[in-house]
């Protein structure tokens, strides 16, 4: 993370709920939305991951979003020796907080298991709660007749012991497999995950936790639920499957179900939108912010081959080694990583220099690994959504690195352009169609 988003990290404080400290945080203007996080969560660590922190800022621009570590995790205090975390317990901090931030009334945004305390709460105190959204909720973990199908209890056992042995492993952080999937190979990532398990709780505590949440069950409480409520399932996910948050969104009367593309479970990605819409009737995702930006790929050549010879545990050395090195790169040149996509980079910059810099810099550092990357660049407009980007100018700089030679630069003619009369030098590599960008376009290679 950069200097200046070190800067944009609110302050965390303190509020007492009973005997205990909790932590909390507030960001943003509007409507108040209280995030009900699930079991991992560390309201100042999950600032150190730009996906999080992309999140948690596109939700401040339409509502004041407070978040806080419920009792025993996190920033909060411990639980007292033989207390276990009871549900009335967890909605003991949601009104501590409210209260300490002079919030009358808020949408609770509630994830994973947090959404069974969210849920109580909102049937129970209707007059504080404007709105309910359960993003991977479920009623219940557990089998049981009439109900869908679910993990077997024989089955939690074995897993609850794996959680714990695994909790805060850097090299295999405990659930990754089932809360994203998608980011198994993510060296930074694996990092991060590892990083918020062994400072939200410990491994014994983990697994009461986790203990707790799987004897749940709160289905009598659903037909209580008298506040607007929104579902957002995400449609792949491994950990709370679909057809459970349906089941949850079936019982609710009036309940709107939505479900996004994806498989990672810890991961909001295409879900503000909604919660947007939901919180204040439009959706700001519909018109896209734009911005002229220098767009950078890059991709490891031959990956799959060296993987091989390497095997697994060679291999993710040295690609840890390499993102590593390409993060530092992209810090070094002010560029913001947009996307890890497992052998390669997509990131920005705000001046074309910077990023052929930048993309020199990433081939030398892999050249010293005995790596060889391609990296393509181009200048256009993006749109700009949330975390990620989109657009034309997205697709071409793609079709550029694609073209790009083993250790080449390869920039798109537009961004030549824009350097000439620097002390930069370029090779024309020819006029080329790439697919499916309209019109024909010259590559130049950095020299």
């Amino acid at each position: 993370m950069t200097s200046k988003d070190h800067d944009d990290v609110p302050p965390a404080r303190y509020t007492r709920a009973g005997e205990v400290n909790i932590a909390y945080q507030v960001i943003g203007d509007g409507p108040d939305v209280v995030f009900v996080s699930g079991i991992l969560n560390n309201i100042e660590a999950t600032w150190q991951d730009p996906g999080f922190a992309g999140n948690y800022r596109r939700i401040a621009s339409f509502a004041r979003l407070i978040s806080f570590d419920k009792r025993g995790t996190g920033m909060s205090d411990r639980l007292p020796a033989g207390h276990e975390l009871r549900l009335d317990d967890r909605m003991d901090d949601i009104r501590a907080v409210m209260d300490a931030v002079g919030c009358e009334r808020a949408v609770l945004l509630a994830q994973a298991d947090g959404v069974p305390a969210a849920t109580v709460f909102a049937s129970t105190f209707p007059e504080r709660v404007s709105g309910l959204i359960g993003f991977a909720a479920s009623a219940r973990m557990l089998p049981d007749e009439g109900y869908v199908a679910t993990v077997p209890a024989e089955v939690w056992e074995p897993a609850l012991d794996a959680f714990e042995a695994r909790w805060g492993n850097p090299d295999e952080p405990a659930g990754i497999e089932l809360i994203t999937p998608s980011r198994v190979n993510d060296a930074r990532w694996r990092s991060v995950l590892a990083r918020m398990q062994r400072i939200t709780m410990s491994p014994t505590a983990a697994r009461e936790f986790m203990r707790m949440v799987v004897d749940l069950d709160i289905r009598d409480v659903l037909p209580a639920v008298r506040v607007p409520t929104l579902v957002v399932q995400r449609e792949g996910d491994l950990l709370y499957p679909a057809a459970q948050a349906r089941w949850f969104a079936e019982h609710i009367e009036g309940a709107r179900y939505v479900e996004v593309p994806g498989t990672d479970h810890f991961s909001l990605d295409g879900c503000i939108d909604e919660f947007e819409e939901f919180v204040t009737g439009h959706r700001g995702g519909d018109t896209p912010d734009s911005a002229l930006v220098t767009i950078l790929f890059t991709d490891i050549v031959d990956s799959t081959q060296t993987a091989a010879s390497l095997g697994d545990r060679g291999w993710r050395e040295l690609l840890d080694r390499h993102d590593a090195m390409v993060r530092r790169q992209l810090e070094r040149y002010r560029g913001r990583e947009i996307k890890h996509t497992g052998d390669g980079f997509l990131a920005t910059f705000d001046g074309p220099a910077r990023a052929i810099e930048a993309a020199r810099a990433i081939r030398d550092g892999s050249r010293a690994l005995d790596l060889e990357i391609r990296a393509g660049l181009h200048a256009g407009m993006i749109e700009l959504r949330g975390t990620d980007i989109s657009g034309t100018a997205v697709n071409l700089a793609a079709r550029v690195q694609a073209y790009a030679q083993p250790s080449e630069v390869l920039v798109s003619r537009t961004l030549a352009d824009l350097l000439a009369g620097s002390n930069f030098t370029f090779s024309d590599r020819g006029s080329h169609e790439l697919k499916g960008v309209p019109g024909t376009w010259q590559l130049y290679a950095v020299t």
